[in-house]
């Protein structure tokens, strides 16, 4: 909801003080339809050229997922904490075959259906199963382990950043582009200068609009998106950096409880539950867990 009003204090305030200043919208008006036309469709076909199909179907699911913002909030960062203590005390006391059969269809596991948020973000509910499987294969050293989880989420990361880098290159070419729409202006006034001076001043300030729009959907509108979009890739990337914490800390065999600890405390300072708190839902998830069939 803020990015609408964002944009609606933008337009207010610079088309408001325009016309509080004595400017004629009519002029813009009447060259805006030309000129978006031309820097919309020169814009997007640089974009299409710039980056493969993949990055150019992400864009769009970006801009989408920029509006929406990170899901990742307090009662999902709650989720990730219970469940990762459900699946290690499981592991702790039931060994590989007792955690294998959660990690096998995470869908149809009663530890999993528990906690919904987590299940619906599968890359995350993938990289839990995958790390705790490699466990269960004897690959646990701590050192090893930890590598293999950064290199993992460095290039899940590289991946999730790369619409939104297409994203601020098209933001950072198009006032150039409006540029572009602008000389193609002044050609057409150069081509008219047998014309009364007031005709040629509405053809001048037409092609100056191309500038305008140029700057204005560079730095108010895609730059913006593109940065809100690098901010919830930086807010969606930490449950990773919990996960990693809680698995690690266990592999270096510090008891389940101590393991989670120290991933809640990784937890964004907004989001993160109290000591309290995370205990009494830690109580909850224990008797939870001795309701579960053997």
């Amino acid at each position: 909801m803020i990015i609408p009003i964002g944009f609606l204090v933008i337009l207010g305030c610079v088309f408001g003080s325009f016309i509080v200043a004595g400017g004629k919208m009519e002029i813009i008006f009447h060259a805006l339809p030309h000129e978006l036309t031309a820097i919309g469709g020169a814009a997007f076909g640089a974009f299409l050229v710039a980056n493969n199909l993949s990055v150019v179907k992400s864009a769009g699911k970006g801009l989408k997922r920029a509006f929406k913002g990170s899901g990742w909030k307090k009662p999902q960062y709650e989720e990730l904490l219970a469940l990762l203590f459900a699946l290690l005390d499981t592991f702790r006391k039931k060994g590989a075959t007792g955690i294998e059969p959660h990690l096998d269809a995470p869908a149809e596991s009663p530890l999993f259906q528990k906690y919904p948020a987590v299940l619906k973000d599968h890359h995350l509910s993938d990289f839990i199963c995958d790390y705790l499987r490699m466990m269960t294969v004897s690959f646990d050293d701590p050192h090893q382990l930890a590598e293999a989880m950064d290199n993992d989420i460095e290039r899940h990361h590289a991946e999730e950043h790369a619409p939104q880098h297409s994203l601020q290159s098209l933001a950072d070419g198009l006032p150039a582009i409006g540029i572009v729409a602008a000389v193609l202006g002044v050609i057409k006034t150069m081509a008219s200068i047998d014309q009364p001076t007031e005709v040629l001043g509405a053809m001048i300030g037409g092609a100056l609009v191309g500038t305008f729009l140029g700057v204005l959907l560079s730095y108010c509108v895609v730059g913006p998106l593109a940065a809100k979009l690098h901010q919830v890739i930086a807010d969606d990337h930490q449950p990773y950096m919990v996960v990693k914490t809680a698995i690690i800390a266990y592999a270096q065999n510090a008891p389940v409880q101590v393991a989670v600890e120290l991933a809640r405390r990784l937890t964004p300072s907004t989001f993160a539950p109290s000591f309290q708190q995370f205990e009494a839902r830690l109580a909850e998830v224990k008797s939870e867990l001795a309701a579960l069939p053997a």
